[in-house]
């Protein structure tokens, strides 16, 4: 880049991990380089409105950012290839040569936002629609999985509807195929938002509305005895690497949200205490994974691995995992030789040269 490249950082949005996504945006702020790029920070509030933020970092983390804000949003139109700025009567448009989205969650990394990025021509980091809509439904991406005879624990799922309709033919479904404890959660939504640990029938009505209330469709994983551990991919579907193996020892009963960003108490190793046969397997399943998915540019695959005979078994893949000063996706590449700021400009390059190799 001879010249300064025009990002726009997104964060914010209408998910349940809104917070999170701006705890991402700003260690990502922190961490670009100035002497490349020229950033436009753009915000997404809990109702959907737009802005265009120029005021410090240090506002994202107090939540005075939509106070210093104007109204601003991505054109569909790829003659604009960037923002709309409304200033007072008057709109003007800015550049963007790439977009880098700090969203999580619905909206963020279920393909809809990356719809509009296509549609905008601007070239993005991350995943395009298809991956990011499969990965982020659980349900879905079981299935494809399973397809492809990659070990997963046993799951069944359903919609809320028929649930409601139904309940007693549900449980007895989640009885009959499955083992406890089970996981219930909901099908689209991350950082475990959502999630309960049932450890008997009685508790499934509870942790099913809990999961109804984040999405229309309810998943049911059997649970796992085991190491839960993590590894990052980077790169073109072709040309993708796998990461180390970073293990996490959560504080709580599973790795939930509080754990992960709010009480900062689970251990993380790295690299994670397993034999080099099994972190090598998780590595080449974990490739595999995200080839066989369409993922490109990032995704972070966890697995676990079962206290007796180590086998591996995929979990989930995170197309957009967190980027905070405590997420284990930098982490891993950091502990691979990359500075934050290295990951940061490769994850650029990779969007560009994924958009000059789709235009031709």
């Amino acid at each position: 880049m001879s010249q300064l490249c025009s990002l726009g950082v997104i964060f914010g949005g209408q998910s349940s991990e809104h917070e999170v996504s701006l705890m991402s945006a700003a260690s990502i702020l922190e961490n670009l380089d100035p002497s490349r790029y020229q950033v436009h920070k753009v915000g997404i509030t809990k109702e959907g409105r737009w802005l265009l933020y120029n005021g410090p970092v240090s506002g994202l983390k107090d939540g005075t950012w939509q106070r210093d804000a104007v109204p601003a949003f991505l054109a569909p139109d790829p003659s604009v290839h960037g923002l709309v700025v409304l200033d007072g009567d008057t709109a003007r448009t800015i550049w963007l040569d790439c977009v880098f989205p700090a969203l999580h969650g619905k909206n963020g990394e279920d393909g809809s936002i990356q719809g509009l990025f296509s549609l905008s021509g601007v070239p993005y980091v991350g995943c395009g629609v298809l991956s990011s809509a499969v990965c982020m439904d659980k349900a879905v991406t079981h299935t494809l999985l399973s397809a492809a005879n990659i070990r997963q624990a046993h799951y069944l799922w359903f919609y809320t509807h028929r649930y409601n309709a139904a309940p007693e033919t549900v449980r007895n479904k989640i009885e009959a195929r499955l083992n406890f404890p089970v996981f219930v959660k909901p099908a689209n939504a991350g950082s475990s938002v959502g999630v309960s640990k049932v450890e008997s029938p009685d508790g499934l009505d509870e942790a099913i509305r809990k999961a109804a209330r984040e999405d229309g469709k309810v998943i049911v994983e059997e649970g796992i005895a085991g190491q839960e551990v993590e590894c990052a991919v980077l790169g073109s579907r072709n040309g993708a690497q796998a990461s180390i193996v970073g293990e996490i020892g959560a504080s709580a009963q599973f790795y939930d949200y509080d754990d992960k960003y709010v009480n900062g108490t689970s251990q993380l190793f790295i690299p994670a205490r397993l034999e080099d046969s099994v972190a090598q397997e998780i590595r080449e399943t974990a490739l595999r994974a995200y080839r066989l998915l369409g993922c490109t540019g990032l995704a972070r695959v966890d697995f676990f691995v079962t206290q007796e005979g180590s086998q591996v078994v995929l979990n989930e893949i995170n197309t957009l995992p967190g980027f905070t000063s405590i997420s284990m996706y930098p982490k891993l590449w950091m502990a691979g030789g990359y500075t934050y700021g290295e990951l940061l400009d490769r994850l650029i390059e990779l969007a560009l040269e994924e958009a000059a190799e789709v235009n031709g």
